[in-house]
């Protein structure tokens, strides 16, 4: 008798497993059809047209990969913060929670790396949204959280810890984003980001010249924001362990981008090509790298203390800081852009 309960007992957790699977995959495919209902009514309002940041003359594209927030809480000014190679699960990334949560920015992106070691299921939630949790709609994981709004406030990019679980399936289950999910854009405000996948798993390529580049290029070209931000994870210059890599070195200016934020790399550093920064922001809680030599253009280095990006952005300016856990800015850079 006591064989058969344990029987019983393992077939009903297996049930119990696949029932839970089978439920936030429907939840997560009717979030992501609510997601596109709301985009093609934001289109089909010509006030909001108006209003919007991005020229609404291609609702096919836009719809398949923009993410818009409600005219209402749209406004000229947004804060929000950068985090990178961050997932670690740690004192460190606790501490750099806790300091951009003080901010209360209006979302949340990432340079990837969000899972390690591996990027497992079984430790994603801990290493996420045990931290990000109100920032992440819809949340299916297990931590308690206040949520905000009904709202996705947490875009990542996807980085190579997180490819090395088989396809990133974890990653790209746990998170409902646009588009394919893998490289998506997004406009918050003045600010429209672009999320790249710059991990050799990526099947659109990683070139300038893939199917993911090229995406890319047309849809800077596409963008009438006053700041176009790209997101990758491999560094396409780096002073530290890892250095630079040719593969991410895109022609992101001549596209229209004002500024480009990477990880891979685990320490601060901004570097100034042709007057555009190229900013390393990997110190989010992993342990930190040494520096080896500069590279050309590299303006500020730091590896001392984890911390985060703040960036404010307005018509007219975009003011980047890096801020410790100690709450020290370390480096601060304003750019002019071409709304002012």
């Amino acid at each position: 008798m006591v064989f058969m309960s344990m029987d019983i007992g393992r077939e009903l957790a297996y049930l119990c497993a696949r029932c839970r699977s089978t439920i936030r995959s429907v939840m997560k495919t009717l979030a992501t059809a609510w997601l596109m209902v709301i985009t093609l009514a934001f289109h089909a309002d010509p006030i909001n047209q108006v209003r919007d940041d991005v020229t609404p003359a291609h609702p096919a594209i836009n719809a398949k990969y923009h993410a818009y927030l409600p005219v209402s809480v749209r406004a000229d000014t947004t804060v929000f913060a950068v985090i990178g190679d961050y997932g670690s699960i740690n004192g460190y990334e606790a501490l750099v929670a806790s300091l951009v949560k003080r901010w209360s920015p209006a979302f949340i992106a990432t340079v990837g790396d969000n899972n390690y070691p591996s990027g497992a299921a079984a430790t994603i939630d801990a290493a996420v949204g045990q931290y990000f949790a109100s920032y992440i709609y819809p949340y299916y994981g297990t931590y308690p959280y206040t949520p905000t709004v009904a709202i996705n406030r947490f875009f990542p990019a996807l980085g190579n810890h997180d490819w090395l679980a088989p396809g990133a399936a974890p990653y790209l289950s746990y998170f409902t984003l646009p588009g394919n999910e893998r490289y998506y854009d997004i406009v918050r405000g003045p600010v429209h980001l672009f999320f790249l996948d710059s991990d050799a798993g990526e099947p659109d390529g990683v070139t300038a010249t893939s199917t993911q580049g090229v995406w890319l290029k047309n849809q800077l070209a596409l963008s009438t924001s006053c700041w176009n931000l790209v997101f990758v994870h491999h560094a396409p210059y780096s002073s530290s362990t890892h250095g630079s890599n040719t593969f991410t070195q895109w022609p992101y200016q001549a596209w229209g981008a004002q500024a480009v934020f990477s990880g891979h790399d685990h320490t601060y550093e901004r570097v100034m090509k042709n007057g555009m920064p190229y900013i390393v922001n990997g110190a989010g809680g992993s342990a930190l790298y040494p520096f080896g030599a500069a590279v050309a253009g590299s303006a500020v280095r730091y590896n001392t203390l984890h911390g985060a990006m703040r960036i404010t952005a307005t018509t007219s300016t975009l003011t980047m800081q890096f801020v410790n856990i100690n709450n020290i800015i370390v480096d601060t850079l304003a750019l002019n852009g071409r709304c002012s």
